[in-house]
This record gives C-alpha cells, sequence and structure tokens, in this order.
C-alpha cells in the first residue's frame, strides 16, 4: 500500500474522525502471554489489576482511566502489542502526551513495525512537530523502498496544514537527500519550495526533476507555473523549447495558449490553438479543453462551437458539457438557450446547480413563484441535495427582497432538522436582515463551535459586532481570526479596514478597505471605502469611487445610502 496514503488515513481515523474508544473485551494480556512474544514481566496482580481496569473503562467510555491503564501496562511489560494498543486507545482519546510516550515505547519495540510510524507520523504531523515526525518518515520510507517514489508525490499534501513552509521545505529536503536520482523527490523539492515562496529554489528542484526524466509532463506543467512567477519571457521560452521537443505535451500547449493570451500575444496563441486542435482532430477531451480555455478567454463563439464538438465527438461526461454551455448561454444573454442548457444535465456534480441556475432564470422570466414551485419539482438523491435546493429558495426569495419569507422558510426547517450547519450562516444572515440580532448571533456562535474552520462565521459574526459598535475588541479578534483562516478574501478584509475605523484608526481602516476594494470592487467594498477616504478629507477621491461602483450596481442599498447619508445627495 501507498505509504503516505495510508498515513493520511491514519491521521484521518486516529486523530479526526473516529470518536469511538476501541471496543472493551481485545484480550491483549492474554494474547501476549499465550503468543511467541511474551511479556518482559511476568502477568502480575498488579498487571491483571491495570488490564481489568483499563477494559472496563473502555466500556464504560471512561477514556482518561484506560489510557492510564494501559500505559502502565506498557511501561511496566514493554510488550509491543500492548504499546500499540494504548497508543491507539490514546490517540482515539486525544491524550497527545500519553501517545508520544506510548508511540515512542512502541516504535522502540519494534523498529521495524510499519504500523508504529504510521501512527508516529499521525500524531506528529497533526501536532504540527515536523522535528519529531522526520525521523519516522525516513523509516517507513525506507520499510517500504516499493513505493518511495509515490510517497514522495503526496509527502506535501500531509504536510500541507503545517503553518511553517519553510520548516516544511527543511524537512522535505532532508527526506529527499538520499534520494538524488528519484525524480519525484525533486518535484516534492519544489512543490514545498513553491508553498514556501521560493520560487527560484522550486524552479531549480523542478528543473532537476526534468532532467532525470525528460518527458514528464506534470513537472513541466509546474515549471512553466513556476517561471512565470520569476519571468514570463523564461516561462514563453520553457513552453516553445519543451513543445520542440515533445509536441504532443498537449496540458503544456493548453498552458502556453493560456500565457500567450493572457500577455496578448494573439497571433502566437491562435496558431497554438490549431496546432493543438490539428494534432486531436477526434479527440473529445482536447476539444472540451479548447472550449474551456476558450471561455476563460471571453471568447464565447469559440467555446460554442468546441463545447459542442466535444458532445458530437461523445465525450462521456455530457452534464459537464450542457452544464458549461448553459454558464456560456447566460453570459450571452440567450436566456432561453441557457435553460434548455441546464435542463440537459441529467446528474452528476452538476445536476443541482444547472436546476438552480434555470430557476433563477426562470423566476426572471416568469416569476418568483414559478421558480419556488419548479424547485420543488426537482428531484433529489440525498439530503445534502434537498439543502442545496433549500438554500437556492432562500436566496430567490432574498433577491425577491423578501427576507421574512427566506428567513421563515431556513428556520421552519431547521427546527425540524437542527443539525444542518449549513442552514445556519444562511439564517443568521436573513435573522440580520428582519432584525433578529439575538438569532443571529447565536447561529454564528453555534456554527464556530460546530465548525471552527469556517472564516465566513468569524468575519459575519466580527462584522455584525462592528456595524452596531458592540464588543469591538471581540469583533477585532473574530476579523482576524477569519483573516487567519482565509488571507486573501477580500469580504473579510473589508470587514477588518470596518472594524479598525469603528475603533477610531482611520489610517489601518483605509489601508484593509484599500486592499479589499483593489481585490474585488464590490459596491459594498465602494461604499466602505469611499466613507472612509471621505472621511479622511479625500472627499474627491471617494466621489470617484462611488461613481464607478454606481455604473455596475445602481441599485445598491448600501452604496446609496452611504452616498446620501454623506453628501446629502
Amino acid at each position: 500500500m501507498n505509504v503516505i496514503v495510508t498515513i493520511l488515513l491514519a491521521v484521518l481515523l486516529n486523530m479526526v474522525g473516529c470518536t469511538q474508544l476501541p471496543r472493551a473485551g481485545n484480550n491483549i494480556v492474554e494474547d501476549s502471554v499465550a503468543g511467541s512474544t511474551t511479556p518482559a514481566t511476568g502477568l502480575t496482580a498488579d498487571l491483571l489489576f491495570d488490564f481489568l481496569q483499563g477494559e472496563i473503562a473502555l466500556q464504560r467510555n471512561q477514556p482518561d482511566v484506560a489510557v492510564e491503564s494501559f500505559i502502565r501496562m506498557a511501561r511496566e511489560t514493554r510488550d509491543p502489542g500492548i504499546a500499540e494498543h494504548a497508543t491507539d486507545i490514546a490517540l482515539r482519546a486525544r491524550r497527545f502526551d500519553d501517545a508520544r510516550e506510548a508511540i515512542d515505547l512502541w516504535a522502540a519495540l519494534e523498529p521495524d513495525s510499519i504500523q508504529a510510524h504510521q501512527a508516529a507520523v499521525a500524531l506528529f504531523v497533526a501536532t504540527g512537530e515536523l522535528d519529531k515526525v522526520r525521523p519516522h518518515i525516513e523509516r517507513l520510507l525506507v520499510l517500504e523502498p516499493e513505493t518511495v517514489d509515490k510517497a514522495f508525490m503526496q509527502i506535501n499534501k500531509l504536510l500541507s496544514h503545517n503553518p511553517d513552509k519553510k520548516g516544511v521545505l527543511k524537512l522535505v529536503q532532508r527526506l529527499a537527500a538520499p534520494y538524488p536520482d528519484l525524480p519525484e523527490a525533486h518535484f516534492a523539492i519544489s512543490q514545498a519550495a513553491w508553498a514556501a515562496d521560493e520560487f527560484k529554489a522550486a524552479s531549480r528542484a523542478m528543473n532537476q526533476a526534468l532532467l532525470l526524466r525528460p518527458g514528464w509532463e506534470m513537472a513541466a506543467v509546474h515549471q512553466g507555473q513556476i517561471l512565470q512567477k520569476i519571468d514570463k519571457s523564461a516561462a514563453l521560452s520553457f513552453y516553445s523549447q519543451y513543445l520542440d521537443s515533445f509536441p504532443r505535451a498537449n496540458d503544456i500547449r493548453i498552458a502556453y495558449i493560456r500565457m500567450l493570451m493572457e500577455e496578448k500575444e494573439f497571433d502566437q496563441g491562435r496558431e497554438q490553438f490549431q496546432q493543438l486542435e490539428q494534432a486531436n482532430p477526434s479527440n473529445p477531451d482536447i476539444a472540451l479543453a479548447i472550449g474551456l480555455l476558450s471561455a476563460e478567454l471571453d471568447d464565447l463563439e469559440n467555446a460554442e462551437k468546441y463545447f459542442k464538438r466535444a458532445l458530437q465527438l461523445g465525450f462521456e461526461d455530457a452534464n459537464t458539457i450542457h452544464f458549461n454551455l448553459g454558464r456560456l448561454y447566460e453570459i450571452a444573454q440567450r436566456d432561453a438557450e441557457a435553460m434548455d442548457a441546464y435542463r440537459n444535465v441529467a446528474g452528476g456534480d452538476r445536476y443541482i446547480p444547472a436546476h438552480v441556475r434555470y430557476a433563477v432564470l426562470l423566476a426572471k422570466r416568469d416569476g418568483l413563484a414559478a421558480a419556488r414551485r419548479y424547485l420543488n419539482t426537482v428531484q433529489i438523491l440525498n439530503e445534502p441535495q434537498r439543502v442545496q435546493l433549500l438554500i437556492a429558495e432562500a436566496q430567490l426569495l432574498r433577491n425577491n427582497n423578501d427576507f421574512r419569507g427566506a428567513y421563515d422558510l431556513l428556520d421552519t426547517y431547521l427546527e425540524n432538522h437542527p443539525q444542518q450547519v449549513e442552514l445556519l450562516y444562511d439564517r443568521a444572515l436573513m435573522a440580520d436582515k428582519i432584525g433578529k440580532l439575538d438569532v443571529l448571533e447565536r447561529d454564528l456562535r453555534k456554527l464556530i463551535e460546530l465548525r471552527p474552520d469556517n472564516a465566513h462565521a468569524y468575519n459575519a459574526l466580527g462584522y455584525s459586532l462592528a456595524e452596531r459598535g458592540l464588543q469591538l475588541p471581540e469583533a477585532l479578534a473574530l476579523i482576524q481570526k477569519a483573516i487567519a483562516l482565509s488571507p486573501e478574501d477580500p469580504y473579510i478584509l473589508d470587514s477588518l479596514g470596518w472594524v479598525y475605523y469603528r475603533m477610531g484608526d482611520l489610517k489601518k481602516g483605509i489601508n484593509y478597505l484599500k486592499l479589499a476594494f483593489d481585490e474585488r470592487s464590490d459596491p459594498e467594498i465602494a461604499a466602505h471605502y469611499g466613507e472612509l477616504l471621505w472621511m479622511n478629507g479625500a472627499k474627491e477621491d471617494a466621489k470617484k469611487i462611488w461613481q464607478s461602483a454606481l455604473e455596475e450596481h445602481p441599485e445598491n442599498e448600501l452604496l446609496l445610502d452611504t452616498i446620501k447619508r454623506l453628501t446629502g445627495r
């Protein structure tokens, strides 16, 4: 089995997903005594007491007592089976200090045990202890030499949640050092360097991977992306030279086309399009890829042409193509054709989104009631799909300014399905609109408790407090937590600027609002940014920002209210 996949499974099972402890009744002591490996210490009365106490504690779901009992047994017997059992219980009980002791003992007693080192990696990755995880990964690489290449391809995924990106890079470099002739080892170094913003180091490592395996298209794609961060002309040269050597590298040619068009090298881009098409006249995957790339470049005519060609060539996932045709027709304001395309999506991941978009267009054509009736006729397979449709219906009501209707719809469902946390955020937003601020705060705090990694919940609660001028230090802390979870989200940057403004720090507020507005010229961000500029004396700059936002969003309430409140017009 791929060692890193196994490690990831261990992390998920032992550290996060499983709350149920190992069942009682595993006769660890008896098995050890009867088996070929006997405990270093005989079956004493104290050992028997610890065993019975531990098993009873498991039956009664008392993990702390069970952990202490089996840890004592592991120390005294120095039996690897007992150490393994103690490790398992400690990990599931999230007693990490005890787990460290048990794992160290287990790995020392069985240095060639793959399971022992996997458990150690699961623990030390989860707790972010890079120095402690290294020897165990090194040992696993030695114990499973046939999967070393696959392990290096996934090692960065394993370590991706560690915030110390430079520390991860050093770790991966040390792990890769014994494998200088393995392309995957250099690929892993390059990925780690990319995550650490060490782009030149990333390029050098990926170049070494390509020297060892010249036709490795995945590595070439990554190298092109890295070079775009360093020197765009070098990236274009790399793509061109690589295609000279490997003209059938379709992914590279697509990346090359995208970059040529972005750099406004339209003649060269069209030439590469032609080469891609000529080399793959009957390949539906390439037809779809050209269609998607054309849509990305706003070439809607060619996008439609190649989407339809992919259908004609028998692309296996017709639902994806119909969905993309629907989006294309929507952009082109060909609503009737968009609706027909969406109705043709019969399954797959795009099924619910397609029928939601159909309902939106139906509301535009025939009114809200017709759209709601339609949503209630869509066939569903499971509860998550039902929730998606409910959120869509609430959004239709919200778009129609029926905030009470949207709130009541969500509230009724949550009364009967209180565990559907996906709806708490939406109900909180509607509660804000109708003045139920107690519900707003209660739902968002509950959502944070249930989903502590939900940046939008922290942001919404922090912004709500700041907007009302309440508990501003807590509002700031909440929004800073949101920023830590999603540092480039313009709406969270907007909230951060707004809370600083509310706290009287106009300069910081303007700085963060500028970052938010530069990232996304949303009308509400424009309203906030303009207000701070106005209050700072830059009234003409504020008017320009508001006017620009009004041209695209002439009916935005917050924008209009802000302008009227500050200018009197």
